[in-house]
């Protein structure tokens, strides 16, 4: 018998809470690099923190982009400015880039890089126009004018 697994739809989506949303993401997403290394963290119920391992890498490395609710992190290939020749090399110098769809009213708070992690905070700032409300039962209606109600026109005097 298989085991179903839903860590994929985490990878790369970050605030959602709609199961219907992570597997159309999911579907439409393909499997995408593993390099480099990444986490993605919730810290209670409205915070979010992306880290990505950046061994290596300064702060004047690292590309982080949000446009149209599509976070981007990224990096070029890193030359070195001395001539080295490796007897091995095990630590990757490629380019890389990830992307994460937000879901709605997250946003992105800040970044830092330490010890060789990069964290990226999120946070779910939902705007007072889209939170539930309570509507009570027997509330007085607002006094609108009715949309069929008659205009009464004033003859001018000409």
């Amino acid at each position: 018998m298989s085991t179903v697994t839903f860590a994929p739809l985490f990878r790369s989506t970050v605030g959602f809470d709609r199961f219907s949303d992570l597997f159309e993401s999911a579907l439409r997403n393909d499997t995408g690099s593993s390099y480099p290394p990444y986490n993605v963290e919730k810290h209670g119920d409205d915070d979010y923190r992306i880290v990505v391992a950046a061994a290596g890498l300064a702060e004047s490395d690292i590309d982080i982009q949000v446009e149209k609710d599509v976070l981007t992190i990224g990096s070029g290939r890193r030359d070195s400015a001395e001539t080295v020749q490796y007897l091995h090399q095990g630590i990757a110098q490629r380019a890389f880039k990830l992307t994460f769809r937000l879901a709605d009213h997250i946003e992105v708070r800040g970044a830092s890089l330490k010890n060789g992690l990069l964290n990226v905070d999120l946070v779910r700032r939902v705007p007072e126009a889209a939170k539930p409300r309570r509507i009570s039962i027997g509330s007085e209606p607002l006094n609108q004018p009715a949309a069929n109600a008659e205009v009464t026109a004033t003859p001018s005097a000409a």
